[in-house]
């Protein structure tokens, strides 16, 4: 579903990625972890098309959707009419699914998101993100903010939605609820992938486990 080869992103002359190889294939949930500033956003919004390559190419088949971090709702919108807003492309305006999919939602439709809690906002954004009906969704940092009971409910429902046949590139600086949900991964840091493999693999490299573990493991 999604292939990125070689891949270089300049902002400037910085150089945010450098030679970046990643692929996501049809039903797989997919983790990229790693630190601030290592180039997680970047990807993703070059998967989006917001930013151009400067080199390498990437390929996505099937429709993407994009679960950008921080949310970024219209405030002043309902919850029912930013739902609908990421339907636009398609011509889609039944929010009806959605609703279905994440039910918690549908007694808040009429509600402003501006007055929504961080955990009902993530949930709008991914609600939003589905009005596209996507064959791969790509989530920036899921978690972002919210209550670990926030996030436990919103990680089922995005399982639920890759057991359905959805592909998902999770991008993740929790790199433990990554891997725990997610079956294999990359590690970005200063724009390079350092390492790959399942998520067994990634959570038993002592490199790994060390700078984004913890002690524990």
């Amino acid at each position: 579903m999604i292939e990125v080869r070689d891949l270089t992103v300049r902002h400037g002359a910085a150089v945010a990625l450098d030679q970046v190889n990643l692929t996501v294939g049809a039903g797989e949930m997919v983790a990229l972890i790693g630190p601030n500033g290592a180039g997680k956003s970047t990807l993703a919004d070059t998967l989006a098309g917001i930013l151009r390559p400067a080199a390498g190419a990437v390929t996505v088949q099937g429709r993407l959707a994009y679960v950008p971090e921080g949310r970024q709702m219209f405030p002043d919108l309902t919850v029912d009419d930013n739902l609908r807003l990421g339907g636009w492309a398609i011509r889609n305006r039944d929010t009806g699914p959605v609703y279905g999919i994440l039910p918690r939602l549908d007694p808040l439709r009429r509600r402003r998101a501006g007055s929504l809690s961080g955990g009902e906002q993530q949930m709008v954004a991914v609600g939003r993100a589905l009005m596209a009906r996507p064959e791969v969704l790509v989530v920036d940092e899921l978690s972002l903010g919210l209550a670990p009971l926030v996030v436990a409910d919103l990680a089922r429902h995005l399982r639920e939605l890759n057991t359905d046949g959805l592909a998902v590139l999770l991008i993740e600086q929790n790199a433990r609820l990554a891997l725990d949900l997610c079956g294999r991964g990359y590690v970005i840091e200063a724009g390079r992938v350092v390492a790959d493999g399942t998520a067994a693999e990634l959570a038993a490299d002592p490199r790994v486990a060390d700078a984004y573990l913890g002690a524990a493991r």
